[in-house]
């Protein structure tokens, strides 16, 4: 590569320490850049970022410049909005590829035949996407009484039967056991997704030991769809038992 190639493509990072060391081992070395540059004089034209990282001192005694300041200043809210630029256009790609990867799990859903094989697509997906250690579906009436005899997972999530949006963050201990059973105790965050159905609504939890792992800022509007996708499949085809287990559904029921 030409040297004006390894200027404008690789990313200049060396520090002055380490361009004194360079010059001292080869003598040479600012009279052939100061050669190129007179020679080439719109270089930094044509590369404004190798320009952007240089830092020009300016003669001002002992006091530090103003100008100078200024661009100190300048340069580092610009490192600082490159860094926030590169890390949405990361959060955005991953965006993208889980909502494709999700997009072909509602495919397989709605060409399931049965009860188990959703069963089976949910925990081999959701479990893998989202890092988690363990999931459940549970299903229950939602008009069901709340006396002494009512089912306890509708009772601990009574308030969960109105809302139309996942929620993710920390599960408390008791409901952490209600959903996932004896798992439940190391489960220390999860995604609820409210699941609807003619009659009948549910909560879709995916659960993770990392209590970091689902957040309460995190954005929902997959895992929404993905439960809107579990309510009309509820619809059209009533779902048994799947198998227990610490990485297993567990479904009620609709009866």
């Amino acid at each position: 590569m030409s040297f004006e190639g390894r200027l404008s493509y690789e990313r200049i990072s060396v520090s002055r320490q380490e361009a004194e060391q360079s010059a001292a081992e080869d003598p040479d070395l600012e009279a052939r850049v100061a050669e190129y540059l007179v020679q080439n004089p719109t270089f930094f034209d044509r590369n404004p970022q190798v320009l952007a990282a240089l830092e020009v001192p300016h003669a001002s005694g002992g006091a530090v410049s103003l100008i100078e300041q200024q661009v100190r200043l300048l340069r580092s809210q610009l490192e600082a909005e490159r860094n926030r630029l590169t890390h949405l256009i990361s959060r955005a790609r991953e965006y993208e590829s889980l909502s494709g990867r999700l997009h072909n799990l509602v495919l397989k859903l709605i060409a399931a035949q049965d009860s188990e094989q959703v069963c089976d697509l949910l925990k081999d997906a959701l479990l893998s996407e989202f890092s988690a250690e363990a999931m459940t579906l549970k299903l229950f009436q939602a008009e069901s009484e709340t006396g002494s005899g009512a089912d306890p997972l509708t009772l601990s999530f009574r308030d969960f039967l109105d809302r139309h949006h996942a929620l993710c963050g920390p599960l408390d201990c008791e409901k952490a056991r209600i959903l996932f059973g004896a798992a439940g105790a190391e489960i220390r965050s999860a995604a609820l997704v409210p699941v609807r159905a003619d009659g009948h609504a549910g909560v879709l939890a995916i659960g993770s030991h990392d209590a970091e792992r689902f957040r309460a800022d995190m954005a929902t509007d997959l895992l929404d769809r993905l439960g809107e996708i579990l309510g009309q499949k509820l619809r059209v085809m009533p779902l048994g038992h799947c198998d227990e287990g610490p990485e297993v559904i567990s479904v009620p029921s609709a009866e």
